[in-house]
């Protein structure tokens, strides 16, 4: 079948409707958005050429990423999650806010409600035999002035890859943990070294990305909210420098700004200080909050959360 059967205009007109552009009633906002996918769809659909059985296939394909719960994975994975972040930095940048540490993708397995502590905090359980991690560094803000009673929200995987309350089980909230910080900012914890993970095997995102001859794996990283009163919310992770997919993730997630370096300790007397018996990784990490501006995009995403079960 030729493309380009039906006119623009034609198809303009008929998204209008479809969107109800023509009736009083209804959410403008809804329409707006509504009759602008309806068009662009359709324009796509008569420019390449897409056939009926690629269409339904197509409608067949989302309908089984919605069933499976896999829609947080899918959109970062098809950068729109990197996207929508890459326009919440122009936006601030046009609003004369700047200087705070990069965003970065939130992802799909955050869990509200971890325990908090003051200053400092155990995240692992300690059944996870892999290696030890201490991360420690200060909230500051934009001047460099510290930030005492942030709270560092941080989780990451296991080193098999896991997230608890996602895959095998773990204890409750193993792995996550919100840190207050103390009157100079600061924030510490011991943790397990996370490994990186793919989307699970034979998901129907996988699926999405060997047709595009992409792979489903993610580097190692740690998630952080760090929020205060009176400051921006900043989402962000780092990333865990070494790994084999550090500038190749699937998410999109990496910023060169989030690569740390990682200690690795092996001195004797050192790990005895640190209260071990064998070697362990060290993390320094700060980060800089920007303070609220009337008129500044939010950067509290409203969006549906897994819940502790």
């Amino acid at each position: 079948m030729p493309a380009d059967l039906i006119a623009k205009s034609d198809m303009k007109a008929l998204a209008a409707k479809a969107a109800g552009l023509d009736q009083a009633e209804g959410d403008a906002r809804t329409k707006q958005v509504v009759n602008k996918l309806l068009y662009r769809l359709m324009l796509t659909i008569d420019e390449l050429d897409i056939s009926m059985d690629e269409f339904w296939a197509g409608v067949a394909y989302i309908g089984e990423v919605a069933k499976a719960n896999e829609l947080g994975l899918l959109i970062p994975g098809v950068a729109i999650e990197h996207f929508l972040d890459l326009r919440l930095d122009e936006a601030e940048r046009l609003a004369g806010l700047d200087g705070g540490t990069a965003r970065t993708i939130e992802g799909p397995l955050y869990i509200a409600g971890a325990p908090l502590s003051k200053h400092e905090a155990r995240l692992d359980d300690g059944t996870d035999d892999g290696e030890i991690l201490f991360m420690e560094g200060q909230v500051f803000d934009t001047k460099d002035r510290p930030v005492a009673g942030a709270i560092v929200d941080v989780w990451h995987a296991n080193s098999f890859g896991f997230y608890s309350f996602f895959g095998p089980p773990q204890s409750p909230y193993n792995l996550r943990r919100r840190i207050e910080t103390d009157a100079e900012g600061r924030y510490r914890f011991r943790s397990i070294m996370p490994s990186g993970y793919g989307c699970p095997p034979g998901s129907n995102t996988e699926k999405l990305l060997t047709q595009m001859g992409r792979h489903a794996q993610r580097p190692a990283h740690i998630h952080f909210f760090v929020t205060a009163n009176g400051y921006r919310q900043l989402t962000t992770q780092i990333n865990i420098d070494g790994d084999k997919y550090l500038h190749d993730d699937f998410a999109f997630g990496t910023r060169d700004d989030l690569i740390p370096p990682v200690e690795r300790v092996t001195n004797a007397a050192e790990i005895h200080k640190a209260g071990l018996n064998k070697p362990f990784a060290r993390i320094a990490f700060d980060f800089k909050m920007t303070r609220e501006k009337a008129g500044a995009p939010s950067t509290v995403v409203n969006r549906e959360h897994a819940v502790a079960a």
